[in-house]
């Protein structure tokens, strides 16, 4: 697709690090800056992105709105009712796709502020999309066509991976693997590093090698045809080094904990969800 009509007009609605992600990826794969709109409340921030990014841009969210083909908006969660009310009139005349990178905002919410007829998807990233390594879960109501569906993944694939789901109830699902994801292997690098200068190793050399592992693993799970368990096992000799420390992490109960741990997230989503919703 070469044609400017190709690309559908974007109207991003706040640009905080994930919408400023988001753009930056859509530039760096060749999307038209002047089919994109951002909007803020600080002028002076504005002035710099159309400075370094030559995107459009406009304090006026509704002007934004009424020139756009797909809105995403991506202000905070206790924002958005209050920002889809006044953006209702527009979008009811306009019709985009609403795209939401809000965790939390269900589609009912969404429509009850927008209106029952808007197209909308929902998409729960995380923070890796930041260095264009993310991966977002996608879901769309049932206003949303093939074609906005289409125009809502290329939006997020400039960041990342991107899958779908039948159910909005699997974005927590998606939200206690990917969305929170990455905290918990940080968590995990931090325990190596600290561990491995117990051991002796310095802070700058523990944390080289916990980080390069940490990537070459991801790396080695993703381009392998063998699953993560099979790599485990392939890595764990008979009675040696690895097994040992393995069998020690199974002793401590990792398994189930890491699965508390993820139920707890849905477990919060889902009240996040819920006040919000009242909010």
């Amino acid at each position: 697709m070469t044609g400017q009509n190709s690309y559908p007009v974007l109207a991003f609605i706040g640009v905080g690090n994930m919408a400023s992600a988001i753009i930056g990826g859509l530039l760096a794969n060749g999307y038209p800056p002047r089919r994109i709109w951002a909007t803020a409340r600080s002028a002076d921030k504005l002035e710099r992105l159309h400075a370094d990014w030559g995107v459009q841009v406009t304090t006026d969210n509704e002007a934004a709105v009424r020139v756009a083909e797909v809105v995403v908006l991506a202000v905070k969660p206790q924002m958005f009712k209050d920002l889809c009310v006044s953006l209702r009139e527009a979008i009811a005349e306009t019709k985009p796709l609403v795209v939401s990178v809000a965790a939390g905002v269900l589609c009912s919410s969404l429509e009850q502020w927008l209106g029952r007829d808007t197209a909308l998807v929902r998409c729960m990233p995380n923070t890796p999309s930041l260095v264009q390594s993310g991966a977002s879960g996608l879901y769309a109501n049932a206003a949303a066509s093939t074609l906005q569906k289409q125009q809502a993944e290329r939006v997020m694939k400039a960041v990342g991976l991107t899958v779908w789901v039948e159910e909005e109830a699997l974005l927590d699902a998606v939200t206690a693997v990917s969305g929170s994801g990455p905290a918990y292997y940080f968590l995990f690098m931090e325990a190596m590093i600290a561990a491995g200068q117990k051991l002796g190793l310095s802070d700058e050399v523990s944390a080289q090698l916990t980080l390069q592992t940490a990537l070459g693993a991801a790396r080695m799970a993703q381009q392998s045809d063998l699953t993560p368990a099979e790599l485990r096992r392939r890595v764990c000799s008979p009675n040696g080094t690895t097994e040992r420390a393995i069998k020690a992490f199974q002793a401590g109960g990792l398994e189930p904990l890491v699965e508390k741990a993820m139920q707890d997230c849905v477990e919060r989503a889902r009240e996040m969800a819920e006040e919000l919703g009242r909010g």
